[in-house]
């Protein structure tokens, strides 16, 4: 019935999903108790107008079904089998499959050497159609991107004739003061084509997401078969999206629930650093990037701490291809309460230690 399904004995912090309790169910139901009609027919291609409006962009916004239905549109649109995608190292892991499913060969770059690594592929003759990364808040490290390496990157893409694909779904889950400029921001449009989602800040449920890209790809999306055909995408839910938007619903609602997840954030890293671990604390974002005492590896700690009653992602999963992240382990704190995240922490230490 859902994505995620606690275990026995388990406090898993592997799962980047909204605290329960933090789901705007009531606010939500008030935004959609007051829609008529035109909430429940076909919308117009590229969204209604009452939520474009409101991302501020709206010959540029395209509604989608969440940032992975956005990445698999683009995908589609932008890449041919056989084109060589680069992602970011480490990155959303979860976004490998969905570039392969367009029978491209997806091969990784970390971002501040993606410059070189773009000039190295195109002089030997093959074509790099995109470059995906999450620059602000990424999953999994909860880094961004420094504004140098933003421009130094829309400058060869724009040079070398590669979009930037720009996951940007963590940007208003900012802790320790504003998010840095985004890279369609700083581009002004192309090379880049950005992602945004509403699974992060209001609730994965929804299935509502963003585009952002020119007017030329935005046209191309509005003509795809199945949108011509169906109206728009997943309509009902972007009438209400843009309904809370305008009541003010969804600006309360984000400061709460950024509010909340800083302070979960600062108790994980608390209780990681007071028993046995030096780790950044993110600036924003769900996640810890916790890099393991040296012999320890993620794969072999998993089972040790599972017995513990505690999980996690192993780095090692955030590499499009490869070896990276043995030493490294993705820890969400977004979906446990205070008092779950400290005993997880004590559990971990426990795995750590007994190895």
């Amino acid at each position: 019935m859902i994505q995620f399904e606690g275990r026995a004995g388990i406090l898993d912090l592997s799962w980047g999903h909204p605290r329960p309790d933090l789901l705007p169910v009531h606010e939500w139901a008030a935004a959609s108790a007051h829609l008529d009609w035109r909430a429940l027919t076909y919308g117009a291609a590229a969204g209604p107008d009452s939520l474009l409006e409101s991302l501020g962009d709206p010959g540029r916004t395209f509604v989608t079904g969440g940032a992975s239905h956005g990445l698999a549109l683009v995908t589609q649109l932008l890449t041919n089998p056989g084109d060589v995608v680069l992602a970011d190292a480490p990155t959303y892991h979860l976004a490998f499959p969905i570039l392969r499913d367009r029978g491209v060969t997806l091969l990784q770059a970390p971002a501040d050497t993606a410059a070189a690594v773009i000039r190295d592929i195109r002089a030997s003759g093959r074509r790099v159609a995109l470059l995906y990364l999450v620059p602000t808040f990424g999953n999994p490290t909860g880094r961004s991107l420094p504004e140098d390496q933003r421009r130094e990157l829309i400058a060869v893409a724009r040079q070398e004739g590669v979009t930037i694909v720009e996951d940007d779904t963590y940007r208003e889950l900012n802790y320790d003061g504003p998010a840095p400029a985004s890279l369609w921001e700083l581009a002004g449009g192309a090379p880049v084509v950005r992602l945004g989602s509403f699974a992060k800040t209001v609730a994965p449920g929804l299935r509502l997401g963003w585009i952002n890209a020119e007017p030329e790809i935005i046209g191309r999306l509005t003509r795809l078969g199945y949108v011509h055909s169906g109206g728009g995408v997943n309509h009902t839910t972007a009438v209400t999206m843009g309904t809370f938007r305008a009541d003010g619903g969804y600006q309360r609602h984000v400061a709460r629930v950024r509010s909340e997840y800083r302070a979960q954030r600062d108790v994980l890293v608390s209780a990681l650093r007071a028993d046995f671990a030096t780790v950044e604390s993110p600036a924003g974002g769900w996640f810890v990037w916790l890099r393991l005492p040296d012999g320890v590896t993620a794969d072999a700690l998993l089972p040790l701490a599972e017995e513990r009653g505690v999980s996690f992602v192993p780095g090692t999963r955030f590499w499009a291809d490869g070896p990276g992240g043995a030493d490294r382990i993705r820890l969400s704190f977004s979906h446990l309460p205070a008092d779950d995240l400290r005993r997880a922490a004590e559990r971990l230490a426990a795995a750590v230690h007994r190895r």
